[in-house]
């Protein structure tokens, strides 16, 4: 699937400027021509060398160092190179509108030189939607998540499934196509049917799969409910060890969701703070409330807090269908240990008495519901609808015992183009714009 670009694209590779270091990246055949021009010659392959970088009069622009790449054997799978500069921005700014005035050369778009990468054969999509996973990552499950994709895990798994699936349907078709030839068994396509019904169920095991890789990507989701005053604000600031939310002695500060991120044992975990449930005539504390509870019916664990200093505490949140904890709140007012309620861990967040253990308890919730992701699971929502797709054929196509052979034969070629539509295998020049997009530039 190589491809032929005849431009050359160009992008300031690294993080933000200054930095210590700046690196520009270019791909197309003209790499080669340009880091010559600008350096005096091209270094030998994969050998960085040290260098002079020249304007169009032969002005120092800056020394650094130069490597080069010769396709087919680089990320992109064409002609690549790399400047090595001093990461300052006037000496940056000062190469990158050099490069601009040659011929032949351009700005590179966001996910640009992934996508090369791709249609040169260098990667799959999901090889792809991992590395923009990989930059993304901001917790070490992400990364391991997204490093293993990155490797290939997912790609082997959806073209073994293909495959699978394409031998099965040669055998349906040569019963089809030779039904009356003597050589050829008149039943070859039922021995496959149990094989095709056994993948419909891998599959259906796999899509169970996706919420774990969701969570590891967009993070664990607790949300904190309770009345009003019972300590909601107070326990999201003394977690997250910062002021995020509005704490007052006066009841309904909370209107709106106050969201704030942790890594907790290299989980993403994002803590929700919502408005206290109560009955109210306040239009805009009834929306708060609605809000919270939509928060809460969507969480993976919700943290029920009950205000040990009141009696006559409401246990609101009982009805919502995520898992719970209860959690008492304001500790320090009433004395006794954390834990000395089975069916409630005890908090302060003024004193951080019981924060510890409740940070354990979450921690383990998410862990547990995470565990799923150390397998090949999908990971993206795109894959995980391509999926149900395939699936939908494979039922039909098992299921159909009383359709003509060639239309469960179609059924499977349309389950089998899905999986290759996940890979990008199958017809997929309307998915890339919506895959590199997301990229950053120079990436």
């Amino acid at each position: 699937m190589a491809a032929t670009f005849p431009d050359t694209i160009f992008a300031l590779s690294s993080g933000r400027l200054p930095a210590g270091v700046a690196v520009i990246r270019l791909s197309g055949p003209h790499a080669s021509s340009v880091v010559a021009s600008l350096t005096g010659g091209t270094p030998p392959l994969r050998q960085m060398a040290y260098r002079a970088i020249k304007d169009a009069q032969g002005g120092a622009l800056d020394n650094g160092l130069v490597v080069f790449f010769e396709g087919p054997a680089s990320f992109t799978g064409e002609d690549c190179a790399e400047i090595h500069l001093h990461g300052g921005k006037a000496i940056v700014a000062a190469v990158l509108n050099r490069l601009a005035s040659l011929p032949g050369l351009r700005q590179a778009e966001a996910g640009e030189f992934t996508r090369r990468a791709f249609m040169n054969g260098k990667m799959d999509l999901t090889g792809a939607e991992a590395i923009g996973d990989l930059i993304l990552a901001e917790t070490e499950a992400q990364r391991r998540l997204a490093l293993s994709n990155a490797e290939g895990r997912q790609e082997r798994l959806y073209g073994t499934w293909r495959m699978r699936l394409i031998e099965a349907r040669a055998l349906i078709e040569a019963d089809i196509d030779f039904a009356d030839e003597a050589d050829v068994p008149g039943s070859v396509s039922d021995a496959v049917w149990t094989d095709v019904k056994g993948l419909a169920n891998e599959i259906r095991r796999h899509l169970g799969g996706y919420h774990a890789a969701e969570i590891i990507r967009d993070g664990f989701r607790v949300v904190l409910v309770g009345t009003p005053n019972a300590g909601k604000s107070s326990l999201i600031n003394a977690l997250a060890r910062r002021d995020v939310a509005i704490v007052t002695e006066e009841a309904g500060t909370t209107r709106d969701l106050v969201e704030v991120s942790l890594d907790i044992d290299g989980l993403k975990v994002i803590l929700t703070d919502t408005a206290g449930l109560r009955e109210t005539e306040s239009a805009v504390e009834r929306i708060g409330i609605e809000r919270a509870l939509q928060a809460a019916r969507g969480a993976d664990l919700v943290l029920r807090l009950f205000d040990l200093t009141d009696s006559d505490t409401k246990r609101n949140g009982e009805f919502l269908d995520a898992p719970a904890i209860g959690v008492g709140t304001k500790l320090d007012l009433v004395g006794g240990p954390p834990a000395d309620d089975p069916k409630m861990l005890r908090v302060s967040s003024r004193t951080g008495e019981g924060l510890e253990r409740l940070i354990q308890l979450i921690g383990a919730r998410a862990a547990e519901a995470a565990e799923k992701a150390a397998e090949v699971v999908p990971t993206h929502l795109r894959q995980q609808r391509l999926l149900l797709d395939c699936l939908t054929h494979l039922d039909r196509a098992v299921e159909g015992v009383a359709l003509p052979l060639e239309l469960r034969a179609e059924e499977m070629r349309l389950a089998a183009d899905a999986l290759g539509r996940i890979t990008g295998r199958v017809d997929v020049e309307d998915l890339l714009d919506v895959v590199f997009s997301k990229f950053c530039i120079g990436k």
